[in-house]
């Protein structure tokens, strides 16, 4: 049996289950409920099959991103804007200060705010391989993660941002205006011998600031770490908001939630991993995003390495097109026996977004024990001493207690307005998800735990990390 050019070590992480194993001990109909999960456990996953391939996409250093200014607003900002709610006039002003800073013009402003620092977002087959892998590429504070995607044919390779939280792939491309591009690398449609447009498609999402991106629609093969598939919707740009052009590290977004809320007209399109689906060994991905050092997306395995002990399964409500599940309540401390204090919510597992954030009374609770925290209008969130020590956050999801950090809610220098400035208050990597539909489980959250996004039962598996990493 051959395998990709990896270490053997590794390979022989790669799991590939026989047909039918994974399916049979979590099947849909017998598993887990909103407060009891599905225990799956390493031994159940002993190798029985390669269902071809082992890819590893190399990781990707992005130099393009170094700026810490305004870290904290500006990822607030995006998550309020991803999901259409009102930005405050105090949020906007903070913004057109870190714009400002950052020498960034807004075109149109007036003194009252801008929101082009939000970095609002969101926004048939072949399976050369039925498993692969591809590196996340963390920018500073982890604010995005991008990582490689191939399109065309030739193949063009362009860094994406993999978001969870929505459902297009969509492109800067040759059709996006010169005075909208920032060096971002375009899908070049010409070059493609593949590419055919989708006749009468069009997109276009509308951003909580009330900016938007829009364009046509093509056909062509994307890959992604080995896994290919045919005929992938790819929206092409022709028109993207200044946040967009001002991020020029990516080259746009793939969305990985679910078909029903892609933004296509007149008819939805499907997302690569809902068309690269059937084909792949397991019907799942897995998200490993790390604390300031490239993570990775799987598709179509489990790796054991990347957690410890079982994984906790819950069932998801895909009803409104989110990963979406049911937490139960919260604990406070870095006591392994701490009682969970009951604040059921709706959340959703959202990689496009950075922060963690929950329903206020769990942040008020949590910020209760950090002396130095305060709610500052000053910064838009919740402030505190970058030298506190913070504690630890539990979240019951279902039966599972799921542990973030203290360390990952400390999530960036607030006061660096002037670049050459000094910090000593951060900006909480945690804060209140008022206003916004559900709670958000973002980057600051998945960063503590290895997550399964299984698309063939829809549910959600959390573990912990391994405790060296």
């Amino acid at each position: 049996m051959k395998f990709s050019s990896w270490s053997a070590a590794v390979t022989a992480s790669l799991l590939s289950l026989s047909s039918g194993a994974l399916a049979a001990a979590i099947e849909k109909s017998k598993g887990p409920t909103a407060t009891q999960n599905f225990e799956l456990t390493k031994e159940m996953l002993e190798i029985s099959v390669f269902g071809g391939q082992t890819i590893h996409a190399p990781q990707v250093v992005n130099s393009g991103f170094v700026t810490t200014t305004g870290r904290g607003p500006r990822a607030l900002a995006k998550a309020y804007a991803k999901f259409g709610v009102e930005i405050s006039p105090e949020l906007l002003l903070i913004l057109e200060e870190i714009l400002e800073a950052l020498g960034i013009t807004v075109p149109g402003t007036t003194g009252t705010g801008s929101t082009s620092g939000t970095g609002g977002t969101n926004a048939n087959q072949t399976t050369s391989a039925s498993q692969g892998m591809v590196a996340a590429v963390p920018q500073l504070f982890d604010t995005e993660y991008l990582a490689q995607v191939s399109i065309g044919t030739p193949p063009q390779t362009l860094m994406l941002d993999f978001d969870t939280g929505s459902s297009d792939l969509w492109v800067f491309s040759t059709e996006t205006p010169k005075t909208q591009e920032n060096g971002q690398t375009l899908y070049n449609i010409a070059a493609s011998s593949t590419a055919k447009q989708l006749e009468g498609a069009t997109w276009s999402i509308t951003y909580g600031d009330g900016s938007s991106s829009s364009g046509d629609v093509y056909l062509d093969t994307v890959s992604i770490g080995g896994v290919t598939v045919t005929n992938q919707a790819v929206e092409s740009a022709r028109k993207v908001s200044s946040s967009f052009t001002n991020d020029t590290a990516s080259s746009g977004l793939l969305g990985l939630a679910m078909n029903s809320i892609n933004q296509v007209q007149p008819t939805p399109q499907k997302t690569f991993f809902s068309n690269a689906l059937d084909n792949l060994a397991m019907p799942l991905f897995t998200a490993n995003l790390k604390k300031e050092e490239a993570g990775n997306y799987n598709f179509g395995f489990i790796d054991t390495t990347e957690f410890e002990g079982s994984i906790s399964f819950i069932n998801a409500n895909t009803t409104q097109g989110f990963w979406q599940f049911e937490s139960a309540g919260f604990a406070v401390g870095n006591s392994s026996t701490t009682t969970i204090t009951s604040v059921p919510h709706q959340a959703i597992a959202d990689t496009g977004t950075t922060l963690l954030m929950l329903p206020t009374a769990i942040v008020e609770a949590y910020y209760a024990q950090v002396q130095s925290a305060q709610l500052s209008q000053e910064f838009g969130g919740y402030v505190f001493n970058c030298n506190e020590d913070l504690p630890n956050l539990t979240l019951a999801i279902g039966s599972y207690n799921a542990v973030v950090p203290g360390g990952l809610i400390n999530f960036a220098p607030a006061d660096d307005i002037s670049p050459t400035g000094s910090s000593t208050i951060c900006f909480g990597g945690l804060q209140a998800s008022s206003g916004l539909p559900f709670a958000i489980y973002g980057d600051v959250f998945l960063k503590s735990q290895f997550v399964v996004f299984h698309g063939g039962n829809a549910q959600l598996g959390f573990a912990p990390k391994p405790t060296t990493s």
